[in-house]
């Protein structure tokens, strides 16, 4: 009767790769360990099924006939274990990712570098749902999220992503203007542009600058960041911006920030997702690529003249 005990699969990983290369050194390689391991983990299989697989020769190594039965036996499981893992992989490339992120940092600055992204990984698809809303894992259909916040929210890995600092940024017309823009305290004569979901922001500012006295409330507010954004463009006033956010366009000159400085707040944008998920394919791929683009972000926008 036919003995239903495995090998250990550890060496039989490590006798296919040396039997594939011919070479203990070349297989080494491959996995990432010595020579002396390969050589090891031989002996372990050879011990298991009481046979020599390979002989040693002249710093050489070729395959007994034992060997070579074995290796041919086998080539068709390591096929197939092959195919079952691409099909299992491709399974989950298949799977869109959900992300949960706030219109304009969606809108301003992770939709422009998405290109980059979809050219580095063309199967890795992705649904958006853009909210102010917190999310939430166990109600909301959603894999990862991008929240504002200290990071410091129960049940979830949270990643630092972009710091936010404010600083006043304006259509360059409105510099060329009758009204001087020159310094802080000129802001008393020209229209402040704001959001109701950042109320607190002009106030914040105003006060680091030392002009706390104007009126931060007075003005156009907005429903979004976005739209006091857009305002600002179309030269309707000075919003406040989050440096992180207007900084394509301030490179560009689309933006101007007449002076600084730049205020710095507690809160940060965050990756989060669920700890169940840390392992997850398709979310590690997106999560390596945006911290890198994070990373790169921050370094550009240190090497920025603070206004």
């Amino acid at each position: 009767m036919m003995s239903s005990r495995l090998p250990p699969l550890n060496p039989l990983r490590t006798f296919e790769a040396a039997a594939r290369h011919l070479s203990f050194t070349r297989a080494a390689r491959e996995l990432h360990v010595t020579p002396g391991a390969i050589s090891r983990q031989v002996m372990v299989l050879e011990e298991f099924l009481g046979a020599r697989l390979f002989e040693r020769v002249n710093r050489e190594v070729r395959l007994t006939p034992v060997g070579q039965r074995y290796l041919d036996d086998l080539s068709d499981v390591f096929d197939r274990v092959a195919a079952a893992t691409h099909r299992a992989m491709q399974g989950v490339r298949d799977k869109p990712l959900h992300i949960w992120c706030p219109m304009t940092f969606a809108m301003r600055w992770l939709v422009p570098r998405l290109p980059a992204f979809h050219a580095a990984h063309p199967g890795r698809d992705a649904i958006f749902t853009t909210s102010l809303k917190p999310v939430d894992f166990t109600v909301h259909d959603a894999d990862v999220a991008i929240r504002m916040g200290r990071g410091d929210w129960p049940g979830v890995i949270s990643r630092h992503l972009v710091g936010i600092e404010l600083l006043p940024v304006c259509s360059p017309r409105l510099l060329e203007g009758r009204i001087p823009l020159e310094q802080p305290r000129d802001l008393a004569h020209h229209t402040l542009l704001q959001s109701v979901a950042r109320p607190e922001y002009w106030k914040i500012w105003l006060e680091a600058a030392g002009a706390g006295d104007i009126d931060p409330d007075r003005g156009l507010t907005f429903e979004s960041v976005s739209l006091a954004y857009q305002a600002a463009l179309e030269g309707l006033g000075v919003a406040m911006g989050q440096h992180a956010l207007v900084a394509e366009d301030l490179a560009a000159g689309r933006l101007v920030a007449p002076f600084g400085p730049r205020v710095g707040i507690d809160n940060a944008f965050y990756l989060i997702y669920p700890e169940r998920l840390e392992h997850d394919a398709h979310l590690s791929t997106f999560r390596d690529w945006i911290l890198a683009e994070a990373r790169a972000d921050e370094t550009r926008r240190a090497a920025t003249p603070a206004g």
